[in-house]
């Protein structure tokens, strides 16, 4: 997510390369979504590059291969998941191991994950995230679910698409993202001691901001209670994300003044000829 195309001359300097832009995001916001990986194993050599151009309190929520979780299911993963954990080896225990899991994947499914989580090393984080209706709308689904994270001290991560989806799109990006994403219940319910939230606003800043104020709500009361979140802000096209993480940070902080501050991003200075 730190390559983002729109981000370079706003968020980033302008002339960073790929490789060093981790660094520029990591001075707005202390935690990533790494997605990529969901497409392709990275390097260990490249993962050592993440660790380093980032702090000890820095966050990588990293998706599971989509081999492991939507071509075979959890079968027959063993060597993809050993290559897989051995190069994310070394974020240590700042990674979260993140299983997004297809619509298709119903509560009939969820022994496969149990047997899966069973067999992650003890001492990994890990997430899970569901897009099947039943496990929100049926109580018998959803409590076992719950349980058997629970059972493997996984977190439960809910993507928020409720106020995205209140009224049609109005340009490119939302009618893209109107077509791919899922639309499910709002879930406010944390099973950990670090929940993890992922919310999708939209173009419109002041619907986005308006949309939010449950999370804001739900991340102090997780503070308060000794928890430590981490919140994900999407928009359709994400290009003001970094600025409006510091904003919902910003209106959380204002409820729980003790919560540590972001950090100060350097400057962005203008692209130069020399």
């Amino acid at each position: 997510m730190w390559t983002h195309k729109a981000w370079p001359g706003r968020f980033l300097p302008p002339a960073l390369p790929p490789k060093e832009r981790l660094r520029a995001y990591a001075g707005w916001c202390n935690a990533v979504e790494g997605n990529t990986t969901f497409y392709a194993t990275p390097a260990r050599t490249t993962v050592e590059t993440w660790s380093e151009q980032t702090g000890p309190g820095f966050r990588f929520v990293v998706k599971l291969p989509k081999v492991v979780t939507h071509e075979r299911r959890f079968t027959g993963v063993e060597a993809e998941m050993r290559a897989f954990l051995d190069a994310i080896e070394p974020l240590g225990d700042r990674a979260v191991l993140w299983t997004q899991l297809p619509g298709s994947f119903a509560p009939s499914d969820v022994d496969a994950l149990a047997r899966f989580l069973r067999r992650l090393p003890a001492g990994l984080r890990r997430a899970v995230e569901v897009r099947h209706p039943s496990f929100f709308t049926d109580a018998a689904s959803t409590s076992l679910l719950e349980g058997t994270l629970a059972g493997a001290d996984a977190e439960w991560v809910p993507f928020d698409t409720t106020v995205f989806f209140q009224s049609p799109p109005v340009s490119a990006a939302e009618q893209e993202a109107w077509a791919k994403k899922p639309r499910l219940p709002r879930r406010t319910r944390a099973l950990t001691d670090q929940p993890i939230v992922r919310y999708l606003g939209r173009d419109s800043v002041e619907e986005t901001v308006e949309g939010w104020r449950p999370w804001v709500e739900a991340a102090a009361a997780w503070l308060r209670e000794g928890r430590s979140p981490t919140v994900f802000v999407h928009t359709p096209d994400n290009d003001e994300a970094p600025a409006l993480a510091r904003r919902f940070h910003a209106e959380v902080r204002a409820l729980v003044p003790d919560l540590e501050a972001l950090p100060e991003p350097d400057p962005i200075e203008p692209a130069t000829l020399f």
